[in-house]
């Protein structure tokens, strides 16, 4: 006999804003009972906020940031007792951030700062509770990005970080199957959230106090990267789009592997499959530097 959905708990990290915030409260809405994974009190306080009274009993905010162990530790102890012999039914993990540049010029600790939050953090979570989903017989869900399947020039730090998560969820799907654990991937496209203001900030600051030579070899790969950031801002799909196949993914009798999401991803994942001096020409000439 299945198990009502308000009786099954959910871990989001990242909630606080963005897919994570906007999956968070699709959730609720469902009847899940969600543990928060946010940065600070702050962000817990506005998350609390946009959620309907009625369900704000189902809403617990938990101090995690990803890339620190005790925090984890301190999350997984939290959980364990609140969740009983029923153990976790979900896992989302949503965290994540982008680091941008040429890889010539990419600063060493920048580049470990991306792969830390985006690949070892999710590995460390779902270590850490990896034993409640196994009671659970619960599920898995990661946000990957078409970036692990195309790398934009100039964006190499974050694709290199997604491409690792779609070998991470490879891994865990065939290794947890003896379990009935399912996991699932997001491969969303350009999505409504404050990544994009981020990136164009990001951008604006490194040409304020620009690493030596960056103007001179890149100029033009950081001005094309700038304007498409801007561009995909503009064309971006709401974060409610990926919520949706958030909330499918922890509903669905049989998930899919994959979540490809997106006005652009499906091109993109196209794009990917051609022969790699087609998707070089296509990807300078998308950006003008052709």
């Amino acid at each position: 006999m299945s198990i009502p959905d308000q009786q099954k708990s959910i871990l989001v990290t990242g909630a606080s804003s963005g897919i994570g915030k906007a999956s968070a409260l699709a959730l609720l809405a469902r009847g899940f009972r969600v543990f928060a994974g946010v940065r600070s009190e702050r962000d817990a306080d506005r998350l609390r906020g946009e959620v309907p009274a009625d369900s704000r009993e189902r809403l617990q905010s938990i101090e995690l940031d990803v890339t620190d162990a005790a925090q984890i530790e301190a999350a997984a102890a939290q959980l364990e007792p609140a969740l009983g012999a029923g153990g976790l039914w979900g896992l989302f993990n949503n965290a994540g951030i982008t680091v941008n540049g040429p890889l010539e010029l990419v600063p060493i600790d920048g580049l470990r700062r991306q792969l830390e939050v985006n690949v070892v953090g999710q590995v460390a979570v779902t270590q850490a509770f990896l034993p409640m989903l196994r009671r659970g017989r619960g599920r898995i869900l990661t946000t990957g990005s078409v970036a692990g399947l195309i790398t934009v020039p100039g964006l190499g730090p974050y694709a290199m970080s997604k491409h690792a998560i779609e070998s991470f969820s490879d891994g865990l799907r065939r290794e947890l199957r003896p379990w009935g654990i399912e996991v699932s991937l997001l491969e969303p496209g350009a999505i409504a959230t404050d990544i994009w203001q981020k990136g164009v900030h990001e951008v604006d600051e490194l040409l304020q106090d620009p690493p030596p030579k960056l103007k001179e070899l890149y100029g033009p790969l950081i001005a094309a990267l700038r304007s498409a950031a801007e561009e995909s801002e503009r064309r971006a799909s709401p974060a409610e789009l990926v919520a949706r196949a958030v909330v499918h993914a922890f509903t669905a009798r049989r998930p899919k592997t994959r979540y490809c999401l997106g006005r652009d991803s499906s091109a993109q994942k196209w794009i990917s499959r051609l022969p790699d001096r087609w998707t070089d020409s296509i990807l300078l000439r998308v950006l003008g530097l052709r």
